[in-house]
């Protein structure tokens, strides 16, 4: 058991409690901040008005963009109902899913001391931005009436 943080030393991967702790300070800070949100938004209820500003693209055209909804998703998810969650911006409780995962990821690769990189070419974004793209014109058409907020 002599040389197992050896060759992570060689690396020059620092180890041990404190190096951890510097390692796994800015993923904690980053879900401090999310659970910041995800309280405040869980307080303060979306569904009555006058707590935040209506959609300008859905009050100025009626269009219903990508983020309509997500904050009511929010206060739902928060409040642990996901099927409402899911009604109010389906694309928005599958983006809370995927930050999840991947700050759990990053949590894990902090802890060994690698690097968390995400190298998104040109195909992956071409597709995030086609995904965002059908799912505003699905939801806006007649039969996509179900996935309104």
């Amino acid at each position: 058991m002599r040389g197992v943080n050896t060759e992570r030393a060689q690396q020059g991967v620092p180890t041990g409690a404190g190096a951890v702790a510097a390692r796994v300070a800015v993923p904690a800070g980053v879900l401090a901040a999310v659970v910041g949100a995800f309280a405040y938004v869980g307080t303060v209820d979306p569904n009555e008005p006058g707590h935040y500003p209506v959609c300008p693209l859905l009050r100025l055209t009626g269009v219903y963009c990508p983020g309509c909804g997500g904050l009511r998703s929010a206060y739902a998810f928060a409040h642990g109902d996901w099927v409402t969650a899911l009604g109010a911006n389906a694309l928005a409780v599958t983006g809370y899913l995927a930050f999840a995962v991947l700050w759990t990821v990053w949590v894990v690769r902090a802890v060994r001391g690698r690097p968390m990189r995400i190298d998104l070419g040109p195909v992956q974004l071409w597709s995030l931005g086609a995904l965002l793209l059908v799912f505003t014109v699905v939801r806006n058409l007649p039969f996509g009436g179900w996935l309104h907020p």
